[in-house]
């Protein structure tokens, strides 16, 4: 994956997320004539600014893209001349600084709704969720699952993809109660299964629920035929063509496509005899691997890729979409529960039911950037939906400097009738930053863990 494309994917991912957020705090502190100095995009050092608007507002472009904020006309923070007193954030009402404050999170949401119900309206792309033949004696073994069982619902809920399905039970594991599947069989017959999680262990919530449970998804078994083949890959090089069908590698029979995969990655390097037949004609073919070394990780690719059935391959595709008016309300679902979903694992976290290792810094936000741009705009509106609700899950925080903070203050003098002394907000401050410098420090070692152990 290019390096220049994630880190573009990833810049554009932050400026546009900040800046809807950003904006949420300006709109609605303009509705309450509060006077906005700046509007900053980033920290630091300013490497573009223009001043627009009757009240002369600052729009600024800063060095460092991991954040920004919004001035206001404030006595706290500098003189206020008396003929603007009415215009300063502190002179509103308790109520209208509650609203500008929580007004940045709550654009973040708003944000993943509209990209959420562009997606479910234009239809998204998943597999259908087929399942295969689980291991003996898993917990999907034990539920009666059986290859070829398609799954149509999950407690009352409508599943149409694999995708659906990873992300419903994933939100039911949390609870641990036993679940009802409705799922139809390869005869045609529809039935229900119960699945349990009581042996799901705390750290399979950090990897792949399902897999977990001994679920996978039926994959579709192609022949050893190669496909379109890359022009200097190995495969090419050796003589092989479009069409050929790989019999055997070092006289070991080759049944399909994965095993011919197998035998290549397990020799970078390493000369391979092939058995090819071409047409009517068998020959040998020696063909050796290039080696490939992605994050200390060697194996062989011949540079090839299988020949398609199409026809197969598109019965194990779907896409999920809905009309304009239901589309708004599945967004509105997908953006609650995805809150609601981040919210409780970091309550697990707190106790300890997850590994702190789930934190992600900069640069696993980054790497998954550029993954889903490569992968295709849809991919990264997804991408771009998750960050926005975990940035406005973040915020809403009841940490010092964090807009939660913030709501706290308000809160509690809405509930006493006054404000909370500048000496309690002083100490909060000093708390805010310890906290949050933990927590970025974590992350940050999270990132760099993740680098190396890869």
């Amino acid at each position: 994956m290019s390096m220049l494309l994630t880190v573009i994917a990833f810049i554009v991912a932050l400026s546009v997320l900040i800046v809807v957020h950003e904006y949420g705090h300006y709109w609605v502190a303009r509705r309450c004539n509060v006077k906005v100095l700046r509007f900053s995009v980033g920290f630091g050092k300013p490497i573009w600014s223009k001043t627009i608007g009757p009240d002369a507002t600052q729009w600024v472009l800063a060095a460092i893209p991991l954040g920004g904020y919004v001035k206001m006309l404030d006595e706290r923070e500098g003189d206020v001349a008396p003929h603007e007193l009415h215009r300063a954030f502190n002179r509103k009402t308790v109520w209208q600084r509650f609203a500008i404050v929580l007004a940045g999170p709550v654009a973040n949401f708003l944000a993943a709704i509209v990209l959420y119900w562009v997606l479910f309206v234009h239809g998204i792309p998943g597999l259908v969720p087929v399942v295969a033949e689980p291991p003996a004696g898993s917990t999907a073994a034990r539920a009666g699952f059986v290859a070829g069982d398609t799954v149509q619902g999950v407690a009352g809920i409508k599943v149409q993809s694999w995708q659906d399905f990873r992300w419903v039970i994933l939100q039911r594991a949390l609870d641990k109660a036993p679940v009802g599947i409705e799922v139809k069989t390869a005869e045609g017959v529809v039935i229900n299964r119960e699945l349990r999680f009581d042996d799901l262990a705390p750290e399979d919530l950090e990897k792949d629920v399902l897999a977990a449970l001994g679920l996978s998804r039926e994959r579709l078994v192609l022949p050893a035929v190669m496909g379109e083949l890359t022009g200097n890959g190995a495969a090419a090089k050796a003589g092989l063509r479009f069409g050929d069908r790989v019999l055997s590698v070092n006289g070991q029979p080759v049944e399909n496509w994965d095993a011919l995969v197998k035998s290549v990655r397990a020799a970078p390097g390493q000369a391979l005899q092939l058995r090819v037949q071409r047409g009517e004609i068998e020959m040998p073919v020696a063909v050796t691997p290039d080696v490939i070394d992605e994050r200390g990780v060697r194996f062989g690719r011949i540079g090839a890729s299988p020949k398609m059935d199409q026809k197969a391959m598109q019965g194990m595709l779907t896409s999920v979409s809905f009309g304009p008016l239901e589309s708004l309300g599945k967004a509105v679902v997908k953006t609650w529960e995805t809150a609601l979903f981040s919210l409780r694992m970091l309550g697990k976290m707190v106790v300890g039911e997850v590994s702190l290792k789930n934190l992600s810094g900069p640069i696993t936000i980054a790497d998954y950037a550029g993954q889903s741009a490569q992968n295709g705009w849809i991919s990264y509106l997804l991408f771009l939906g998750l960050i926005s609700i975990s940035l406005g899950v973040l915020n809403l925080l009841p940490v010092p400097l964090l807009d939660g903070g913030h709501l706290m203050y308000y809160s509690v003098e809405i509930l006493t009738g006054k404000p909370v002394s500048e000496k309690v907000m002083e100490a909060g401050q000093h708390v805010g930053v310890t906290v949050l410098f933990a927590l970025m420090a974590f992350a940050l070692y999270n990132d760099i863990n993740r680098l190396i152990g890869s």
